[in-house]
């Protein structure tokens, strides 16, 4: 189960942010600090799988990055996404032309993927935070049913299955890809 380690009183977001990292990462949503659970096979699986797949669309021609583990800050709160992808033209530079290290604004596409003993709840809270600050779309992986539960700003979710196509981004153009397919990544045999 995910734990608050929340002390009785609450720290501010700055005081939160300097606080030395967890490993995994801590957050910090409306007030109280979370620390993520530990990926484990099908988790860490799905999630290194679903990024490069959207790497190797995105970046060749620039259009969008997925980032895993990267901790996003605005709105109040500080959330580390497992995947947070963003639109090419909205990733933070440095003036030479360097990524930077701190992303202060959300992301495009926030993806979680449910580990066991988790709190279903406590993540659709957290991509529902990321939409009601500016993320288009977000993704709740459950690997137990091989499910995937679609938000989007302004819509009511949506749970897809089998060979129900997932939507993407615009940005990256006729890319598709199934339920089927993603969890089919998910076998070794």
């Amino acid at each position: 189960m995910v734990s608050s380690i929340q002390s009785e009183s609450k720290l501010s977001l700055e005081e939160f942010l300097k606080l030395p990292e967890t490993k995994p990462a801590s957050e910090y949503i409306d007030g109280h600090i979370y620390q993520k659970p530990m990926p484990q096979g099908e988790h860490s699986t799905l999630q290194s799988r679903l990024t490069a797949a959207i790497n190797q669309v995105g970046i060749p021609q620039k259009l969008a990055h997925a980032f895993t583990e990267l901790r996003c800050t605005f709105g109040g709160g500080s959330v580390v996404p497992d995947i947070a992808v963003f639109e090419w033209q909205r990733i933070p530079l440095r003036p030479n032309g360097r990524i930077e290290n701190r992303f202060l604004i959300t992301p495009d596409w926030t993806i979680e993927i449910l580990s066991p003993d988790q709190s279903p709840n406590r993540v659709i809270k957290k991509i529902s935070f990321c939409l009601k600050h500016g993320t288009k779309l977000g993704w709740f992986i459950d690997p137990e049913d091989e499910s995937v539960s679609v938000f989007q700003s302004n819509q009511l979710p949506e749970v897809k299955y089998n060979t129900d196509t997932l939507p993407i981004l615009s940005v990256l153009g006729d890319w598709e890809l199934s339920v089927a397919e993603l969890f089919n990544w998910l076998s070794f045999t």
